[in-house]
């Protein structure tokens, strides 16, 4: 696979094609792409979303992805680095905004999709895109700290609709508790056998082994091993609609024991088995 090597920290730039002629690859950067006008699919860690006017799609360094262009495509490219971010956006952020970027470039959830909901947000961070297209271009007197502030402005956006409201005020207002830390360590981690033993995971939140099983169970009403599954199916219901792969390999991919356990656990939570989920919701 191709890796792409940037040696700039950051970057603002627009291309437009009519056949994506980039063989699948990665990268050593970060990279926001906006689809300006266009449609078509976006191929990302074997996974196959719909692209239109609008979308916005996170990268990070470990993704592999390529474009499948159904109608003449332009893009907006914003290409940056981990040093960028840190000297450029969080010197003189406040603590609770410092902490929701951190999470949403190191997040490592195992599919993306386009990380704009909102109807208003999508026309708005096409806006933002292009001025900052335009003022990245032209380095006119203080177009740095203007890039800045523009680019800092699109990933608070970004993190308002990654989000739900309920769930972002919650975090705002426990600052981050020790129980959400852990929450999202789960969902990030969760397949990763290793970190998701109960000793790795005690030792990585300065809990004794015996504890956080308990502490876990008490503050959500969940085991560990409960919330693993929950997210471990929620991945499988995007793989079943969003990729091509099929029941044994998202068994595979998702860690299950074989399709036989897949089937079972899959059936246990959504009253259905995978093949009748994929059938009934690939109609709709």
């Amino acid at each position: 696979m191709k890796r792409i090597v940037n040696f700039n920290s950051f970057n603002v730039f627009r291309i437009e094609k009519e056949v994506w002629d980039i063989e699948y690859h990665n990268h050593n950067f970060y990279e926001l792409i906006i689809i300006e006008n266009g449609k078509g699919s976006h191929h990302l860690n074997g996974v196959t979303f719909p692209y239109q006017k609008g979308d916005i799609f996170l990268l990070r360094p470990s993704d592999a992805h390529e474009f499948t262009i159904q109608n003449k495509t332009r893009f907006i490219y914003i290409k940056f680095t981990e040093e960028y971010i840190w000297e450029n956006l969080l010197m003189n952020k406040k603590n609770e905004l410092k902490k929701m970027i951190q999470l949403l470039i190191e997040d490592r959830s195992f599919v993306y999709e386009s990380v704009i909901k909102n109807k208003a947000d999508r026309e708005h961070l096409l806006q933002l895109s292009r001025i900052l297209l335009n003022e990245f271009s032209q380095k006119n007197l203080y177009s740095k700290e203007i890039t800045a502030d523009l680019f800092s402005t699109v990933l608070t956006i970004l993190i308002r609709n990654t989000m739900n409201n309920n769930m972002n005020q919650k975090w705002l207002s426990k600052n981050l508790s020790r129980i959400d830390r852990i929450l999202y360590y789960i969902n990030v981690n969760f397949l990763d056998a290793d970190k998701m033993k109960i000793e790795n995971l005690a030792k990585e939140f300065l809990l004794s082994p015996n504890y956080i099983s308990i502490y876990i169970k008490k503050e959500t009403g969940f085991s560990i091993q409960q919330h693993i599954i929950q997210y471990k199916v929620k991945a499988a219901e995007k793989l079943l609609l969003q990729s091509n792969y099929n029941i044994s390999e998202i068994a595979d991919k998702l860690g299950f024991n074989d399709v036989n356990h897949f089937n079972k656990i899959f059936k246990t939570y959504k009253s259905k088995s995978p093949s009748a989920f994929k059938k009934e919701n690939k109609t709709l």
